[in-house]
Formats: C-alpha cells, sequence, structure tokens
C-alpha cells in the first residue's frame, strides 16, 4: 500500500489502472529489435510507503540534491535555488545564481555536488542562459561554491555554454553526473532544431559532453582531432536527455531521454557514438505522421530499452539504502506521463526484469536518495515528497 500524507491531512490511497508502455529489453546497435508484444501490464511492485510532504511551495522542482547534513539543495525550474534545511518543511532561497531565462522547459535546471564537495564546496548546475550570439537562450553548466551555511552561492565558473541561441523553449536538458576519474558529463537537448542540430557535430544541442571538473576538455574526448566539432562532445544524436547515472563499479553511463509521440529511449552512452535522432527512431511526429522509416541503422546505436507509447522519463535513482529493500539495487526512473515509478532490474549492462511502482502518485520530476537513506520525490504541483516505509 502507498499513502499520500501531509503534515495536515489524512493519507490518501493512489488509484491504480493507469496506461503502461511496450517496451524493448536489449537491443543490440545495428540489429532488429525484440519487441515484448501485446503488453498491457508492467510487473506491480507493492510498497508499504508513506509518501509524506516534506515541502510544499516548489512549482516544478527540477531537481533534489541532498547534502550531507541532511538538508536538501532544491531547483525550482522558474529561476530559484532552495534550502530545505533537515526536520524542516520551510524553503529559504539561496543567493547567488546568475541571470537565467525561464521559459517554456528553460530555467534553472539540475544540480550535482563535485564529489569531494566536503573539501572543494563546489555546487554545479545547469541552466537556461542567454549569453553569446543570438536572440533566446541555449544551456550553460556553471559551478559555485556553497557556504558553510549553504545559504549563498559565490565565485561563480562559467565551464560550458551551448552556442546558437534559439528563442525555442523546449529541449534544454539536461542532467550533470560525475565519474569517479575526475570528470563531469551533462546533456543538452536538441533545443527544438531536430533536423539542424543532432548530427552536426559542430552544433551544440542533441549532445552528452564531457568535460574536466574545472571546464577543460580533456584531451583524450572523441572529436578533439576533429575540424570545427565541438570538442567536449561525447555522444550525438540525442532528442532530450534528462535523465543520466553513471554505473561507476562497472564504468557504465547510462541515459534516458524523451522521443517525440513514442520512441523514449534508454541508453548505455558510447564514446563518440551517434544514438540516430532524427535518421532513426520509435516514435512518430506529433500529428501522427512518420518523420522516418528507419529504426535501426548501421553505424548508430539502438537503444537498450524503448517506451511506447511515450511514458515521459525524467531523473533517474540508483537505490542503495537498506529502508526499501525492495528497490535497493533497481535503477528508477519516473513516468511524469502516466504517472508512475519504472523500477529497473539491471545486469551487465542489460536490463533484466521492469517493475511499476507508486502507481498513480503524480508527475514526478525529480528523484534523490538523501544522507538519511530516505528518497525524496519532487512531484510538479505538490512539490517534494518523502517515501517513508510503515512500521
Amino acid at each position: 500500500m502507498i499513502n499520500l500524507m501531509s503534515h495536515n491531512t489524512h493519507p490518501k490511497l493512489i488509484s491504480a489502472g493507469l496506461a503502461v508502455a511496450i517496451f524493448a529489453i536489449n537491443a543490440p546497435a545495428h540489429a532488429k529489435s525484440d519487441y515484448v508484444k501485446n503488453y498491457k501490464q508492467l510487473d506491480t511492485l507493492s510498497l508499504s510507503v508513506n509518501a509524506v510532504t516534506a515541502a510544499e511551495g516548489v512549482v516544478i522542482p527540477w531537481a533534489i540534491e541532498p547534502l550531507a547534513n541532511g538538508d536538501l539543495l532544491i531547483s525550482e525550474r522558474s529561476g530559484a535555488l532552495f534550502l530545505l534545511p533537515k526536520n524542516t518543511t520551510k524553503l529559504t532561497k539561496v543567493s547567488g545564481l546568475p541571470d537565467i531565462d525561464a521559459n517554456g522547459q528553460g530555467g534553472l535546471l539540475d544540480l550535482a555536488l563535485h564529489t569531494d564537495s566536503k573539501q572543494n564546496q563546489w555546487l554545479y548546475f545547469s541552466y537556461a542562459s542567454s549569453e553569446g550570439k543570438g536572440s533566446g537562450s541555449n544551456t550553460a553548466l556553471m559551478r559555485a561554491k556553497l557556504s558553510d551555511d549553504h545559504m549563498q552561492l559565490s565565485d561563480q565558473q562559467l565551464l560550458y555554454k551551448g552556442e546558437h541561441n534559439s528563442t525555442k523553449g523546449q529541449h534544454y536538458g539536461s542532467r550533470i553526473v560525475f565519474d569517479d576519474e575526475g570528470y563531469v558529463y551533462f546533456s543538452i537537448g536538441d533545443r527544438g532544431s531536430r533536423d539542424i542540430n543532432p548530427q552536426d557535430l559542430t552544433r551544440d544541442g542533441g549532445k552528452i559532453y564531457r568535460l574536466h571538473e574545472n571546464g577543460n576538455i580533456p584531451s583524450d574526448n572523441p572529436f578533439v582531432e576533429q575540424k570545427n566539432a565541438k570538442h567536449a562532445v561525447w555522444s550525438y544524436g540525442h532528442r532530450n536527455p534528462q535523465g543520466m547515472w553513471i554505473d561507476n563499479q562497472n564504468n557504465i553511463l547510462w541515459s534516458h531521454e524523451h522521443g517525440p509521440r513514442g520512441g523514449d529511449e534508454l541508453n548505455i552512452i558510447k564514446k563518440g557514438a551517434n544514438y540516430g535522432w532524427p535518421l532513426v527512431s520509435y516514435g512518430v511526429n506529433y500529428s501522427g505522421t512518420k518523420f522516418t522509416d528507419l529504426k535501426e541503422k548501421d553505424g548508430m546505436q539502438s537503444p537498450v530499452l524503448h517506451w511506447t507509447p511515450s511514458i515521459a522519463p525524467s531523473d533517474m535513482l540508483y537505490v542503495t539504502s537498506d529502508k526499501y529493500p525492495k528497490l535497493k539495487g533497481k535503477l528508477l526512473l519516473a513516468s511524469m506521463k502516466f504517472a508512475f515509478i519504472s523500477a529497473l532490474e539491471i545486469s551487465k549492462g542489460k536490463v533484466v526484469k521492469q517493475y511499476k511502482v507508486l502507481d498513480g502518485i503524480g508527475r514526478v520530476r525529480s528523484l534523490a536518495q538523501g544522507s538519511d537513506g530516505f528518497i525524496y520525490l519532487g512531484i510538479d504541483g505538490q512539490g517534494i515528497k518523502r517515501l517513508e516505509p510503515e512500521t
């Protein structure tokens, strides 16, 4: 049983019976995928938890970043950064952000503490920036020092800014992850220019990028020797990647991205690989018309798993907490469209099983596991929820 709870309301049982997706598992590159036919329902993994309101007042909680002392940092897409101190429900604004172009899907996006943030206090964040040539904005990656009381940012350093600003309000990406070798990865969506950006290595957009932690471009990035290419690019041919996780134990970078109407994808990101958008896709235009007849193509990576109809995936979280025995060791990603969370069993770069959990929880935008071991959900229009196991 899953309960929705606030500090001043009674439990409410979450409804079941939402539509789910057809999906393909472990589709190799350059090969025809094995489809799971007649797929009406995912197996449900029941959890005895209460979804307790941790904070209200965040409309689009794009990211939640836990701090070691139990506090949470929360990004509001409209351009505010909030601190939620542990054992409170009161949000306080953090000062020191750059100018942010909040429009459409753009604004303040992902948050990621440096892996050694206790020593260096670096907070990395992505956002829509209007700096540079042209009207509109594009995705930028910045880092800044977080004060000891977590209330202020200082020493801003712009690490990367996508060129070719656009007034289109969609597909900014963007997630940020670190590996254990000193590199930072982040994504920029195709910015609504499907037929221009993703396949062109001289343009930003539709890419996943790799930098040194200080913003320098690694000498072993795949396109550093290619004339006029964006040397920060690690992979390309993406539509709108909004979830990433690095399995450092097995040295695998996972990402998922939004398709159009159908064709949301889960991918393993490989150095220099082309993921095909928009030349190959399992989706169609929102109007129902086709833009390609190809689902696989030589030289382009096929997804490990895809969803049709689209589930609108948001954040990703690998669960290590002992508080949730049924979820521990599983990779979570949220369906914003159908208001459930998908729990994936993965092994050696393959998806072994997919479950549906928290059916009806709401439009989950962000996921995090706090230093207290609890899972936190950022839900559009509802604020922040904490999953507390029933006792």
